[in-house]
């Protein structure tokens, strides 16, 4: 039963997060500073997700095969790869350190 109180608070949760959204007035969602950040800020988020789950294993800083998966990335996006080549390269750097690391 606490499961379904859980579930019943997000739901009511995110559709006040919608609802504020969809109140916002056309004037203030318009000014630069607003735009600077909206379009900053999924970028910033999606690099903290990628931190945290590549360097973190519960509360414990860990480097093992997944940041060099996340440096072959970051090289071949330097290099202006495609973005499969990206993923790719990612995927097998990735699978071969484990595979040698045991």
């Amino acid at each position: 039963m606490n499961i379904w109180i859980a579930i019943a608070a997000t739901v009511l949760g995110c559709y006040a997060v919608k609802l504020a959204g969809l109140l916002v007035p056309t004037g203030v969602l318009e000014r630069p500073v607003v735009r600077r950040l909206a379009a900053l800020l999924p970028v910033a988020l999606l690099a903290a997700l990628t931190a945290q789950q590549t360097f973190a294993d519960g509360h414990a800083l860990v480097l093992d095969a997944r940041a060099a998966g996340l440096g072959a990335a970051a090289l071949a996006l330097v290099l202006r790869a495609p973005f499969l080549v990206v993923v790719g390269a990612a995927v097998l750097v990735t699978a071969g350190v484990r595979a040698i690391a045991g």
